[in-house]
């Protein structure tokens, strides 16, 4: 029989806390079973195997990670909403190394729940950064690059990777309010794009066709 108090997700709690002070790759069946005093055949009751407890604790990570995302938003819009998230992202990541990169794991193919929980997380970026009214391509790019750019500098941090001496809080404040201002600006590296690949196909001394009001698209703006 299970231990008395013993659940599946009391094991994968344990294995997420025991992985952040010894690290991922360290995670052993034996070790988590003389963590939580028992006999390690007793693990099977709850789990099936390390591959799956290391996918448990990804999922686990992730639901935590969009819990924290979302209730740094709460209650602010635009630039506030992306810096108060961003910090909040970092923090996380900071207190949580291990399960951190534990929730960069990609859902298996068919795995529901992963996918929901991953999902959920792009989903509450996307809604903050809904603000600044990017669509369809747009605010994919923009989503993109604030996971991008968020995951490189916690990366860096994590691993100890920033060996020189100029103060990390500032070079992650400026980064951060350096992508709210590119936000604010976001649709004219597209419209200078689209103007690039017009000069490519109508070269000096061509006659480009030009478009009628009937056909053309207007520059959309940004509004906050």
């Amino acid at each position: 029989m299970p231990r008395a108090g013993l659940s599946r997700d009391r094991v994968v709690e344990e294995a997420a806390l025991m992985v952040d002070e010894t690290g991922l790759h360290r995670l052993t069946l034996a070790a988590l079973a003389e963590r939580l005093g028992i006999r390690q055949p007793s693990l099977y009751k709850h789990i099936d195997s390390i591959a799956g407890l290391h996918r448990d604790i990804s999922v686990r990570a992730k639901r935590e990670l969009g819990q924290v995302l979302a209730r740094a938003a709460v209650g602010r819009s635009g630039a506030a909403a992306v810096q108060a998230m961003s910090h909040a992202y970092r923090d996380w990541a900071r207190q949580h190394p291990a399960r951190y990169e534990s929730s960069q794991r990609m859902p298996s193919p068919g795995d529901v729940e992963d996918e929901a929980v991953s999902l959920a997380g792009v989903q509450v970026i996307a809604d903050v950064l809904a603000a600044y009214d990017l669509a369809g391509d747009d605010a994919i790019d923009a989503i993109r690059a604030l996971r991008s750019a968020l995951h490189g500098f916690v990366s860096f941090e994590t691993t100890g990777s920033f060996a020189m001496s100029a103060d990390i809080d500032r070079s992650f404040e400026r980064l951060v309010h350096g992508f709210t201002v590119a936000l604010t600006r976001w649709t004219e590296t597209a419209d200078a794009e689209e103007v690039a690949g017009q000069k490519e196909e109508n070269p000096a001394g061509a006659s480009p066709s030009m478009p009628s009001e009937a056909t053309s698209t207007p520059s959309r703006r940004i509004s906050r």
